[in-house]
């Protein structure tokens, strides 16, 4: 599958989701979502701009998890554009161990709580991190990001084909305070690099 997407920083998330629903966009998931990155110990996935990530959604209905590879980031015509694979998991605990058992390890955790909603045939996620700006991602096509991005009442010119690491610098040079993308952040545990993010 080929992803599509772009980013914009949200300074009223709430307010986000009240114009999204307005719009006649249906909420799909509210709840936490956790992304484990894995790779090798010489990093040979992130050097060829790969990767492989663990994800799990936990919400009010139960918790599901899935298996991603994304491959080589480019840009088209100002959007980011990348090769997905995804396929849902029974059990993310033993697909971790055999992450493990492979050689693959964690590279990077984040953390956020989302409101994921179905708009106008694009996918728009609002994204609260432990500390950092919330984020709004809208995924489809070019032309169904751009009536989701309508929707959402942000200006068209925020949203960008930067990476998360580019709004994590933007947040840190403006607030002065270190971003913490995961939870173990929070307590000053930075045992992850931004760039694997």
């Amino acid at each position: 599958m080929r992803e599509v997407e772009l980013k914009c920083a949200a300074p009223e998330p709430a307010a986000v989701g009240a114009a999204l629903v307005a719009a006649g966009a249906k909420l799909t998931f509210s709840g936490h979502l956790a992304d484990r990155r894995y790779d090798t110990s010489p990093r040979s996935l992130l050097g060829r701009d790969h990767v492989l990530r663990l994800r799990l959604y936990t919400g009010s209905g139960g918790s599901r998890a899935c298996l991603d590879w994304k491959g080589p980031t480019g840009y088209e015509d100002g959007y980011k554009v990348r090769e997905e694979v995804s396929t849902d998991v029974a059990d993310a605990g033993a697909l971790a161990q055999l992450l493990e058992g492979l050689g693959y390890g964690v590279i990077r955790e984040i953390d956020r709580d989302i409101e994921q909603y179905l708009c106008h045939g694009a996918t728009v996620r609002v994204e609260r991190y432990p500390r950092m700006d919330a984020l709004v991602e809208v995924e489809g096509t070019p032309t169904t990001i751009e009536e989701a991005i309508a929707a959402t009442g942000l200006p068209r010119d925020g949203f960008t084909a930067e990476r998360l690491p580019d709004f994590v610098r933007r947040f840190e040079l403006r607030t002065g305070l270190r971003a913490a993308l995961c939870e173990r952040e929070l307590t000053g545990d930075y045992r992850f690099s931004v760039d694997d993010a």
